[in-house]
């Protein structure tokens, strides 16, 4: 990321829209980072049902999906449905994310591709002796500015609550990264009042 680079002007291109995708894009956009989402909707999801995700009692992994969608899209994500990422690399400043479209450019980027690790080989990020990209708890991969996060970090943990809860760290490390210090995310009652008004629910 340039050194100039603040939270109002910084971006970030998360490769991927299950959970770990989304909730690092909304994270991320939630607080002011110019964000962008390439889902090709490849996501298992759409094969589960959520009977253990804590705060949710029953709901398809479909319906699940659509309701995450929509909650990045109200915050402004730019979500690029249906565009496959062919490959990202490196820059002066940041990474390069090309799809057959177009080429597109971002101080960080959040790989979210499933198993799927192709993307984070190319981009030369280490790899542990499981075969999974090597991280952090904060998800950052050995190059910095790219993140890992969901299933091609973890051999077996393949959980739509882990995978949120990855994509929520990555986002959250780009931005202390940017501010200097720990950030944290925290809302209160007021905060739901004066974003969403007469939407909140009760």
């Amino acid at each position: 990321m340039s050194d100039e680079a603040t939270a109002d002007d910084a971006s970030v291109i998360v490769v991927g829209g299950g959970p770990a995708g989304l909730s690092a894009a909304l994270f991320a956009r939630k607080n002011g980072l110019e964000t962008t989402v390439f889902d090709t909707d490849e996501t298992w999801m759409h094969k589960a049902h959520l009977f253990n995700y804590l705060g949710i009692g029953s709901v398809g992994g479909s319906e699940f999906m659509a309701t995450a969608r929509q909650q990045v899209d109200d915050f402004g994500v730019d979500r690029r449905q249906g565009e496959a990422v062919t490959g990202v690399s490196e820059t002066g400043d940041g990474f390069a994310v090309e799809t057959e479209e177009d080429q597109y450019e971002a101080d960080f980027v959040v790989l979210a591709t499933g198993a799927n690790r192709e993307l984070a080989e190319d981009l030369g990020c280490e790899l542990a002796e499981d075969g999974t990209v090597d991280v952090g708890v904060e998800m950052e991969t050995s190059v910095e500015g790219a993140y890992a996060t969901g299933a091609m970090v973890r051999p077996e943990e393949w959980q739509a609550a882990i995978a949120v809860g990855d994509g929520a760290a990555a986002a959250l490390n780009i931005l202390s990264s940017i501010k200097g210090e720990h950030y944290h995310d925290f809302d209160v009652p007021a905060d739901a009042e004066r974003v969403f008004g007469e939407h909140v629910a009760e």
